[in-house]
């Protein structure tokens, strides 16, 4: 009768086979099995993973090359039985590697990740900055011409630019933000020299249309994810140099309307938070759908108390109104920074 060992039967194992699958990280068993997935089935996964997922998972595939077969077998076997005897691709192979991360992500990611996980290979593009950390990101542009910055942050997601400006110099962080409020279009030329001050960072090529980005809107939404005592240094230094513009910047923030995206437990949270007096005088100048959202979070009796004195208040002044509504959206913004609470809405993410 045949010996059928079973290859998950660690008594089975080699001490060699043993260690080197001690030592295998859950990236590189799933590299493995990107690599004998095939090109296109490979690359529709990678467009689901972030930059970092992308760049583990790219240095692990390059990396898998040294695997032995042994261990390749037992992955093959531990997650698809499957595909247990497609073993005979070329692991590693970095044309291969080349070949998915484009399909999946386009030249300019794609060489952002091959840059850093394969030696030799060049990126180019402003879009990379994307892929970069906001860390990396301010370290690089910190001395940079305010404009220049401002250019920068219009180019990358709101959460990213946020975080940027947290690593940036406080004197300069006004400025910023009003430069990129002010934002409209920006010229080839303009966006040429952009891209060669970063040249040694990345080899890339100039734009040939003007490029649309910034603008009030960009700057509110920079702003709604900053951390709230930045928001408030920035906010007051813009109100220094452009008092106007720092109104405009505010009145796309997230505001006291948008608080009826917030969900039923996000809503709970802040009305523990505030006094019942101050939500009183907010709601009194609330649109109806805000006002339920949270008379939707109130049991039956709560409720009827509540609006019971909320209408012996009699009228208030619209001033008393905005700056009650103000105190309780501080309050917000405080529970978003320590996860008590998400402010939601697709405008603001």
């Amino acid at each position: 009768m045949a010996d059928d060992k079973n290859p998950l039967d660690r008594a089975n194992w080699t001490p060699k086979l043993r260690a080197e699958m001690e030592a295998m990280t859950s990236t590189q068993r799933a590299a493995v099995l990107m690599l004998l997935l095939g090109e296109d089935q490979a690359a529709n996964i990678i467009k689901y993973l972030n930059p970092k997922e992308v760049q583990a998972l790219g240095a692990a595939m390059v990396a898998a090359a040294d695997l032995s077969q042994e261990a390749v077998n037992v992955v093959l076997d531990e997650f698809v039985e499957m595909l247990k005897n497609q073993t005979s691709l070329s692991l590693g192979n970095s044309d291969y590697v080349e070949k998915v991360m484009r399909r999946a992500l386009g030249d300019d990611k794609a060489n952002s990740v091959l840059n850093r996980i394969m030696p030799g290979q060049g990126t180019k593009g402003l879009d990379i900055l994307s892929w970069m950390d906001a860390r990396g990101i301010a370290d690089m542009i910190r001395t940079e011409h305010p404009q220049v910055i401002a250019i920068i942050l219009s180019l990358l997601d709101g959460v990213v630019a946020a975080e940027v400006l947290i690593f940036l110099p406080a004197e300069v962080r006004p400025e910023v933000i009003q430069r990129v409020a002010t934002l409209d279009t920006v010229q080839p030329a303009a966006m040429a020299e952009l891209e060669s001050i970063m040249k040694q960072q990345f080899s890339k090529s100039a734009s040939q249309q003007s490029s649309s980005f910034g603008g009030v809107m960009a700057a509110a939404k920079i702003m709604n994810l900053t951390k709230t005592e930045l928001e408030s240094a920035i906010m007051q230094g813009l109100g220094d140099i452009d008092p106007d513009l720092m109104l405009k910047i505010q009145d796309q923030m997230f505001t006291f309307e948008n608080l009826a995206s917030v969900d039923n437990k996000g809503v709970q949270v802040l009305m523990r938070a505030v006094e019942p007096d101050l939500l009183m005088t907010a709601l009194k100048g609330a649109s109806e759908e805000v006002a339920n959202r949270f008379y939707d979070n109130m049991s039956e009796r709560a409720r009827g108390m509540f609006k019971d004195d909320m209408e012996a208040k009699g009228p208030v002044r619209l001033s008393d109104v905005e700056e009650a509504q103000k105190k309780i959206m501080r309050q917000a913004r405080k529970l978003s920074d320590s996860g008590e609470l998400m402010l939601g809405g697709a405008d603001f993410v």
